[in-house]
């Protein structure tokens, strides 16, 4: 698309005056949470104003400033307790009193097979009485999800409820490990579009839903903005040091990841890895380095903001992912923005952005001698090799992931279904 046209798609965007819509995720602002971030400030430059809802986050510790700024625009539907739902509650019964009967019928529905009991889903019904007081009086007039999981489900109880239509994003892998147990066919039949973000995604979507729903189904990458690269290419690192950013949990495969490393080690390799991020596997990492010993080799890095997340990525030959399971990670297109290459399992929706020996490495998941051996060949790349895969990563990235481009689609998205009231048919 050309900057012109761009230009002129941007213009359409705006062209509704007061074009409001509610964002609802479970925890906002979080470290891990930044497409989010990103993707709402890119609307918001598109001329949408968004209103920021979340569950739960106002008291979490914070190491991105913008993530603070983001924190102050929130408002916190459990903030002050469960006993602080009551006054919606009752509001909700005594003005939709019909709709509070299907979305109780709705919410014991949504308890069958699900891993969470009927306590859970009646809490998220007390959820969206709040939601939809909170929206109706922002002005909001479409209600969009981030996650297909409990998210999901308070949005499609507060439409019940007399709220605006909704929509929700869905990223993996936890949507598709249990696609049953979270009613994924409901949420998206009841739903005014979704949104998946990657064609991986949109396939697993397809799967749980009849064809002659296929068609809400849209698309929408997570983008990147040009203040975290920069606008402009940056020449490759030749130094000995890998990074992996994400956080310390069983998909994100660190352990077999430091099985490559030790492999690495024993073949005499030079190189140092840092692992960027925290987690409830830390401790479990930290005694498989000690037993390797790799502790002169590996450093872990705790929680971490953004502008650390890049500095990381710059001082690094590549960024190495030893995922198990995946949506699609926003790092790899923030280290493709950067000009670095990607070392990364080939699972998901991976191989839509990484190509093997063009812009990185892709070798299979769980195999710790193919992640070693994938890990070497970069190690032994020469410098304008790794020049010319950085660049051709930027390049993709570029077209792929501009989270302006991306705003505008799903702008679009908004902009199409005209603004619908009250419950459900």
């Amino acid at each position: 698309m050309s900057d012109l046209a761009m230009q002129a798609e941007m213009r359409a965007v705006t062209m509704r005056p007061g074009m409001k819509v509610a964002y609802f995720i479970n925890q906002y602002p979080k470290v891990s949470h930044t497409f989010i971030r990103r993707e709402i400030q890119a609307l918001e430059r598109q001329g949408i104003s968004v209103q920021r809802i979340a569950l739960r986050g106002w008291d979490a510790e914070l190491v991105d400033a913008a993530d603070r700024v983001e924190r102050s625009q929130t408002q916190y539907i459990l903030q002050r307790g469960l006993r602080g739902l009551t006054g919606p509650l009752f509001k909700s019964l005594l003005r939709h009193p019909v709709g509070m009967l299907r979305a109780l019928a709705w919410a014991g529905r949504m308890s069958r097979l699900n891993e969470r009991g009927l306590p859970y889903h009646l809490i998220y019904l007390v959820e969206a009485c709040q939601l939809v007081l909170w929206v109706k009086a922002a002005g909001a007039t479409h209600i969009h999800a981030h996650f297909g999981t409990n998210s999901a489900e308070v949005v499609f109880l507060a439409r019940l409820l007399g709220g605006p239509a909704y929509s929700f994003t869905v990223h993996g892998p936890e949507e598709f490990d249990k696609p049953l147990g979270i009613h994924l066919k409901e949420k998206i039949e009841h739903s005014d579009f979704v949104v998946a973000i990657s064609s991986f995604c949109r396939s697993q979507l397809f799967r749980w839903v009849g064809s002659r729903h296929w068609d809400k189904v849209h698309v929408v990458r997570c983008g990147i903005e040009t203040s975290f690269h920069g606008g402009q290419a940056n020449r490759c690192n030749t130094g000995r040091q890998l990074v992996c950013v994400g956080r310390l949990s069983e998909q994100k495969g660190h352990l077999l990841l430091l099985e490559a490393a030790a492999l690495l080690v024993a073949e005499g390799e030079d190189f140092s890895l840092t692992l960027a991020g925290d987690g409830e596997l830390r401790p479990e990492i930290e005694a498989a380095i000690n037993r390797m010993g790799l502790r002169e080799r590996v450093v872990i890095t705790g929680w971490i903001g953004s502008p650390e997340v890049r500095q990381h990525l710059l001082q690094a030959r590549a960024l190495v992912l030893s995922s198990f399971a995946e949506g699609l990670p926003v790092v790899v297109m923030e280290a493709m923005a950067l000009s670095r290459p990607v070392i990364a399992t080939q699972v998901a929706a991976m191989s839509e952005l990484v190509e093997d020996e063009k812009s990185g490495w892709l070798c299979p998941a769980g195999d710790a001698a193919a992640l070693a051996r994938a890990m070497q060949r970069c190690l032994h790349t020469s410098a304008e090799r790794l020049d010319a895969m950085g660049a051709y990563a930027r390049e993709v990235v570029m077209s792929k992931h501009d989270a302006d481009v991306e705003a505008l689609r799903l702008g679009r998205l908004f902009q199409r279904f005209p603004v619908q009231q009250g419950s459900l048919p």
